[in-house]
């Protein structure tokens, strides 16, 4: 499975949306993601990409759209 299709996995998941169509809608502003599901997202994706994205370290800003999302993805594998 691409990095894109396990992200987008990821997510219809957690927000009950296919976002295959909106890979660059801002998922905290429209209230698909908050911050418990983003915890989740995170555990998610650290298990199915075999990556490491502390907690600690992480800027919203950089994670706030599927498209950014699997470009993070991709960088830290």
């Amino acid at each position: 499975m691409s990095n894109e299709q396990t992200v987008l996995s990821v997510l219809q998941e957690l927000t009950a949306t296919d976002l295959s169509g909106q890979m660059t809608t801002n998922l905290f502003t429209s209230g698909l993601l908050d911050s418990m599901a983003t915890v989740q997202m995170v555990m998610e994706l650290n298990e199915q990409c075999s990556i490491n994205i502390p907690i600690s370290e992480f800027d919203r800003n950089q994670w706030d759209t599927p498209e950014k999302i699997v470009a993070k993805v991709t960088e830290l594998q």
